[in-house]
């Protein structure tokens, strides 16, 4: 079956399923034969994106059947198993596949906080006295040859944990808010954060004191770098919600991402919350560059061994809807 012969025959159950969408009814609150009927259209177009994602591969139809499926699911399911059990699904399985469900959005994400940072450390080891305007004023300080400690801003670990995770999941926050603004407040906070994080590790390097950069960065900053990269592949949902809506209106596109969108921002707080403790007390206490180095990357292996193992089941779980 070619893609014009596909989409004349399948497309009229899609159409009837957004329609369905569009119109805020749940199958729990329409009447029987309307609540089966949503049923079956749901289970046809679940169907459909198997087939199209085997027969075309990055054709823009797999993009609409996939948006319609999950917002099918969540019209049907999102009311359903309100318990113990539902929050142990989104824990083990559900977050994660929220993760990786659109990984051109996450790859264009982590690639506006990556990009900037390796282009800010190039600059800052050429120019590093131009670079050390960007950076804060209490890592200026690691300018200078011989340092052996960064300069901390809080009387105690206790506090500096505090203030720690509610700037990571503020800044989190924005990255996805940054959404609504068609993406580009999103953007521009990844570059901004990956430029300060480049400068200043070209900084350091050019100073002699990477290790000392590492070994203050590298416990926590790989796990919380992740998070936030997470969270603006949230805020890019909404706005590729709104772009390209689809069939849809904007306005019904918008509704149908924000839910997810929603809630892997939400699912990724506590990670943020465990990025930020390990920052207030673990960072602090100046670990030899080996064991840094073993605590990041810890952090980084459980986190993304989750989104792989846990996460690439999606498909599966989608077709046996």
């Amino acid at each position: 079956m070619n893609l014009d012969t596909f989409l004349a025959e399948r497309s009229p159950k899609w159409d009837a399923l957004e329609r369905d969408l569009a119109t805020g009814g749940r199958p729990g609150r329409l009447p029987p034969d309307r609540t089966l009927e949503v049923g079956r259209e749901y289970r046809a177009v679940v169907a459909d994106l198997a087939f199209a994602r085997r027969r075309f591969p990055g054709d823009p139809v797999v993009d609409r059947l996939e948006r319609l499926v999950l917002a099918g699911r969540q019209a049907i399911y999102s009311g359903r198993r309100r318990n113990a059990g539902a929050l142990l699904e989104f824990v083990t399985t559900g977050y994660w596949r929220l993760v990786i469900g659109q990984p051109a959005v996450l790859a264009v994400s982590v690639l506006a906080l990556a990009a900037p940072c390796v282009l800010a450390a190039i600059w800052a080891l050429h120019d590093p006295a131009a670079a050390l305007g960007l950076v804060p004023g209490q890592f200026k300080g690691a300018a200078h040859p011989h340092v052996r400690h960064l300069p901390l801003g809080a009387a105690t670990q206790a506090v500096l944990a505090s203030s720690i995770f509610t700037n990571n999941i503020r800044v989190a926050f924005l990255a996805f808010a940054g959404g609504l603004t068609l993406g580009f407040g999103t953007i521009a906070l990844l570059v901004y954060n990956g430029t300060l994080l480049g400068a200043l590790a070209g900084i350091t390097i050019q100073a002699g004191n990477f290790s000392v950069f590492v070994r203050y960065v590298a416990p926590h900053g790989l796990l919380e770098l992740s998070c936030i990269a997470v969270s603006g592949a949230a805020g890019l949902r909404l706005a590729w919600a709104v772009i390209d809506p689809g069939t849809l209106p904007r306005g019904a596109s918008l509704r149908a991402a924000a839910r997810p969108a929603v809630t892997l921002a939400l699912g990724t707080a506590p990670w943020l919350v465990v990025a930020g403790l390990t920052e207030g007390f673990v960072t602090p206490r100046g670990l030899p560059l080996g064991a840094a180095l073993a605590v990041g990357v810890f952090l980084f292996a459980i986190y993304w061994g989750l989104v792989a193992t846990r996460g690439h089941s999606r498909a599966r779980a989608l077709a046996s809807k």
